[in-house]
């Protein structure tokens, strides 16, 4: 996602609602989070949540969604996976995911550079710094280096469908990642809050293989609006 695009995003540029979009959330201030997940990490997660920067600084529900899916249905599934995620925010996801499973190689959380100082604080706060790097990433720029090295295999995003001028940004990267790992799937959590958000999915199918994941909390979490897809190479 390209800066221009997140530092004009709508949760602080009320111009750019319109009447398609569900009211604002209540913004918390800055706080420590506990999280276990419903007793899946037997140790919680510490998340230090801050908006200073931007939205992707609060937990989320798409993130708690994906994070538990993860761990409950992957936790002994990754010990080969090369892993990134991408919108991560304070890194909510790609944390637990490291908490809770056992992988060889280092993952990368990643976002832009409003992000980058939290997600390196959340990883240092739960001593992950061996198994977890944080770095920029922007949507519709190519791939960093580190990223081309990486050729990540399961790929974790959770509500990056938010801002509709970014979709194409984030189709792009997501085109990217697969083109550079055919066999990668891509784990894809997001509330709806508009009808914009649905042709995102419809101009994703496209390009992708996108099934809907099986999980024993989507009778709960779908009459919220939240979906959970992978994503793969046609």
């Amino acid at each position: 996602m390209s800066a221009r695009s997140r530092s004009s995003s709508p949760e602080f540029d009320p111009l750019a609602f319109d009447q398609d979009f569900t009211p604002l959330p209540e913004y918390k201030a800055p706080t420590d989070t506990a999280l276990d997940f419903g007793g899946l990490l037997p140790e919680p997660l510490k998340l230090h949540e801050d908006l200073k920067t931007g939205c992707g600084g609060q937990l989320w529900p798409a993130g708690m969604t994906l994070a538990k899916h993860m761990l409950r249905y992957h936790g002994d599934k990754l010990q080969k996976a090369r892993i990134l995620e991408i919108g991560a925010g304070g890194g909510l996801v790609g944390l637990a995911v490291a908490k809770g499973c056992s992988f060889e190689t280092p993952m990368y959380i990643t976002d832009q550079l409003e992000m980058e100082e939290l997600m390196a604080y959340n990883t240092t706060l739960n001593g992950l710094n061996d198994k977890v790097k944080s770095m920029i990433l922007n949507w519709g720029e190519p791939l960093p280096e580190e990223i081309v090295a990486l050729k990540p295999d399961t790929i974790l995003a959770a509500d990056c469908v938010y801002f509709e001028p970014a979709f194409p940004l984030l189709l792009q990267t997501l085109k990217d990642l697969l083109a550079l790992e055919p066999s990668a799937t891509v784990y894809f959590c997001f509330k709806k809050r508009r009808r914009a958000d649905m042709q995102f999915l419809k101009a994703a199918r496209k390009t992708f293989k996108i099934t809907e994941l099986e999980d024993q909390d989507r009778p709960v979490f779908s009459r919220e609006g939240l979906f959970l897809y992978a994503f793969t190479r046609k």
